[in-house]
């Protein structure tokens, strides 16, 4: 995950790289060029806070269709030098969506780029399963000797061979190069490999194990913590404490989760407030807001988050007005799972959290969530807030089921505009809610019930607008 470089919300570049579905709507009636130049803005630097949770390339690539965009500047990107340098999936894998997209809107030159930028670019896999899915055999079985080239008949090259067919999102090509009478043997010997690695990984697990006690597994988990802080043990180790703690052990454990060693600590607050201790919420309480390590102070956190019981969420009534990360703890949880009477809490930490972290703050998240499930009404005008400014386009999602339960204005409003939305649970709310008084609304719902790029979900939304033969379409 990273923080992009994002344009203000009134802007066209700023509206595409938040894949609004004004930002579409904008591009198509700016000129051409300056559509063009935002556009290829957001392909080649891909705009979002999170690329493996947000969608964008169907969105691009409608737009690379209505604004009939060539691919120069794509190519460009692609087979720069910086490809050898920097090979991280998120420096291509937004434009090679794009292409794959563009591919099943019948762009020939679309499959050419693919086909090239498999055989020779540093993120080939992406490519390659974008062709899996869109060419023909044909075109998959001559790709064949360009991607096995890249793994040296040696023991090393066999084995990343072997983790290459393994991990690979769509088998596909590999299936249609085992039987390649040239290639068909080393492929065949690297997918039985990948196969037996993983039985034998089954098999015989890898790994420290600690022993079976309390104590020696606070001890392995400090242990772990201290040889490779990044390892987390700790989750590890409050699942092996579910199976060997007993009541007799009670004493230990409570010891340890309030003046432990970082570790040992974490993982026993963890497995106490899944047990539901009687003391565990006072000890959350201290490592949450005491002087503690970053890894304990989260582990606080996140086992309260976990806690379902009454006692948790009398406590996170008590703590939600709290301006601190407890304090966030406790408003998400009553808004995941509080009653209608915490609408007051939610709504003061929604409105808490807009003013002083902004519209793209990760707690914003469950809060926005919990505005639309109590139907908080006087919350409208912050989703409203939020839908427009934040960069994530799944938070505004989020925002538009909330505004759909809460702003009797939605339909006619923003629901128009979510037809275009590049996240597909966003057009389905939209294909079901907008308001058919627009005249875009019906041509959009036709475009998208035809478009065989659209999701199953979304053209059933749409077929629920209409209604039987003859019977128009149904209104809201």
């Amino acid at each position: 995950m990273f923080d992009p470089d994002i344009a203000p919300s009134g802007t066209l570049l700023g509206l595409l790289q938040r894949g609004r579905g004004d930002g579409t709507l904008h591009a198509l009636a700016a000129p051409r060029a300056e559509a063009l130049a935002a556009l290829h803005h957001c392909v080649l630097r891909d705009p979002r806070r999170d690329w493996q949770v947000e969608n964008r390339s169907l969105y691009y690539a409608r737009l690379c269709r209505e604004l009939r965009a060539d691919l120069d500047e794509i190519e460009q990107h692609l087979f720069h030098p910086d490809d050898l340098l920097d090979t991280a999936e998120e420096r291509t894998g937004l434009a090679l969506s794009v292409l794959g997209h563009l591919t099943s809107y019948g762009r020939h030159d679309a499959l050419l780029l693919l086909r090239r930028y498999a055989a020779t670019g540093a993120n080939w896999a992406w490519a390659l399963d974008e062709l899996a899915l869109r060419d023909d055999d044909t075109g998959l079985r001559a790709l064949g000797p360009a991607v096995l080239d890249r793994f040296p008949r040696t023991p090393e090259g066999d084995a990343e061979l072997a983790a290459a067919a393994r991990g690979a999102y769509e088998p596909r090509p590999w299936r249609l190069w085992a039987d390649d009478p040239v290639h068909g043997t080393r492929v065949r010997a690297a997918q039985e490999r990948s196969a037996f690695d993983r039985w034998q990984r089954q098999l015989r697990p890898s790994g420290p194990r600690p022993g079976w006690s309390v104590h020696d597994v606070l001890q392995w988990a400090q242990e772990e913590h201290d040889a490779s802080p990044g390892a987390r043990r700790s989750d590890a180790a409050a699942r092996c404490l579910a199976a060997v703690a007993g009541p007799e052990d009670r004493p230990e454990l409570l010891a340890a989760a309030a003046s432990g060693p970082d570790a040992a600590r974490a993982a026993a607050l963890r497995h106490l407030a899944e047990t539901g201790d009687p003391e565990v919420l006072d000890l959350i309480e201290a490592a949450a807001t005491g002087p503690a390590p970053e890894l304990v102070t989260q582990a606080a956190l996140t086992a309260f988050e976990r806690m379902r019981s009454i006692a948790a969420l009398d406590r996170a009534r008590l703590w939600a007005q709290r301006p601190d990360a407890l304090g966030d703890a406790a408003a998400a949880m009553l808004a995941c799972r509080g009653g209608q009477y915490d609408s007051g809490l939610v709504l003061a930490a929604l409105r808490r959290t807009v003013r002083g972290e902004g519209p793209d703050a990760q707690t914003l998240w469950a809060l926005v969530e919990g505005a639309g499930r109590l139907s908080i009404g006087c919350a409208a005008p912050v989703l409203r807030h939020i839908y427009r400014e934040t960069s994530s386009s799944h938070l505004r999602g989020l925002a538009a089921h909330a505004l759909a339960a809460t702003d009797p204005s939605f339909a006619a409003g923003f629901a128009v505009e979510c037809l275009w939305d590049c996240e597909e649970s966003t057009r389905e709310l939209a294909a079901r809610q907008a308001a058919t008084a627009d005249s875009r609304v019906m041509d959009q719902l036709r475009r998208l019930a035809a478009d065989p790029a659209e999701e199953a979900e979304v053209q059933t939304a749409v077929r629920s607008r209409f209604g039987p033969p003859g019977g128009g379409p149904t209104t809201a």
